[in-house]
């Protein structure tokens, strides 16, 4: 079984947001209010490029070291089923060779995410750990 170089739990907080992340929305509600309470808190669920979840999953995955951010890609395209878990190397020497320094935004581009990389997670046998809501250290 290959080894991975990023913690399951750092994925694990990775799935969480990328989850809050999926279920954004385009502008619903031109008209807001100035309180959410007016717009029954509509705009919260708005993607309206100023989203704090995907400046947060940035700015953990920007600090993650290559190794980290190499795995993360391929753990996301193990769990969309472009390989096996035998394909392991394969798949990591891809993420690698296309490696652009724009981790992030090809993954927050990539529908279901979380979902993907849970199932990345799972072929390796790993679980993503307690749901979190703060950056691992």
């Amino acid at each position: 079984m290959p080894e991975l170089t990023i913690s399951a739990e750092k994925v694990g907080f990775l799935i969480e947001k990328a989850r809050e992340f999926d279920v954004k929305e385009g502008l619903v509600d031109p008209d807001s209010g100035s309180n959410g309470a007016d717009d029954d808190m509509i705009d919260v669920l708005e993607d309206d490029g100023r989203d704090p979840v995907a400046r947060e999953i940035t700015g953990f995955i920007d600090a993650l070291s290559e190794d980290e951010q190499v795995d993360l890609v391929a753990l996301m395209r193990l769990g969309r089923g472009d390989g096996t878990i035998e394909e392991w190397a394969d798949l990591r020497r891809e993420a690698a060779r296309g490696r652009t320094g724009r981790v992030a935004s090809y993954l927050l581009g990539e529908p279901m995410l979380g979902d993907l990389l849970a199932e990345g997670l799972d072929e390796f046998g790993l679980q993503p750990g307690d749901e979190r809501t703060t950056p691992i250290q």
